[in-house]
């Protein structure tokens, strides 16, 4: 029997802040409910899960380049980090694995700075503005290409 798929799962600046206002892009769920929800979804697909969250660029560089070894895939929601971080972008493409980018909201309905993201250029896919449950598609989507290949 192989070992289960790793997944890793990223969340940059202010994710921690998902649910505490209902009213807002991102929706009702907490980053611990989003949690939850992956790791139960990843464990329904047989693979483990592991959920970090960091308001702090170079955590996730470290995360990022530690996936090296540590996982079979990434799934990344960098915050505000996306539009701007050349350093994630390089750990992303350095850690060679296959990726999905998360977008709670859909960036395309706000400001023009969101609309762009330098991750998007070395990602498998992106996942955008199908809130909280975005996450539970990028984490089937990701095991279903990870088993195919």
């Amino acid at each position: 029997m192989s070992a289960p798929i790793r997944i890793v799962v990223l969340n940059g600046p202010n994710t921690n802040l998902y649910g505490l206002d209902p009213n807002g892009p991102y929706g009702t769920l907490t980053i611990d409910d989003i949690s939850e929800r992956c790791r139960a979804c990843a464990a329904n697909l047989g693979a483990t899960l592991e959920f970090r969250q960091s308001n702090h660029e170079g955590v996730l560089v470290d995360w990022l380049q530690a996936a090296r070894t540590e996982a079979d895939g990434i799934i990344i929601n960098a915050g505000s980090l996306s539009y701007s971080s050349i350093a994630i972008l390089d750990a992303l493409s350095a850690a060679a694995l296959p990726a999905i980018q998360v977008h709670v909201s859909n960036v395309f309905k706000r400001e023009n700075f969101r609309h762009y993201s330098p991750l998007s250029s070395v990602v498998t896919g992106c996942i955008i503005g199908l809130g909280p449950e975005g996450y539970e598609m990028a984490v089937a989507a990701l095991i279903a290409r990870l088993k195919s290949s």
